[in-house]
């Protein structure tokens, strides 16, 4: 198998889109980033607004998302729509 290159932009493009696919599907639900922050155990918004907007670096860990999805009540697989891993397109 060979080795696959990644950009670091593909990698922001990757996060940007899971943050974009968690406010979405968060809007959709009817539920603030404060009431996600309390039920995922954080105490602010700071990790979700930050992660949602794809500022300061900031991202989901793979551990958020599930709690996310959890929370959210859907099937993590939601999070990550729109990203095409066969043919590496987000």
């Amino acid at each position: 198998m060979n080795t696959i290159d990644f950009s670091s932009d593909e990698f922001i493009a990757l996060h940007k889109k899971i943050g974009n696919n968690v406010a979405t599907i968060r809007k959709n639900a009817g539920i603030t980033q404060l009431d996600l922050s309390l039920s995922i155990g954080y105490s602010s918004t700071s990790v979700i607004a930050k992660a949602e907007a794809g500022t300061e670096n900031r991202h989901f860990s793979i551990e958020q998302l599930y709690k996310i999805a959890v929370a959210l009540n859907v099937d993590i697989s939601e999070i990550f729509m729109g990203i095409d891993t066969k043919s590496s397109k987000i």
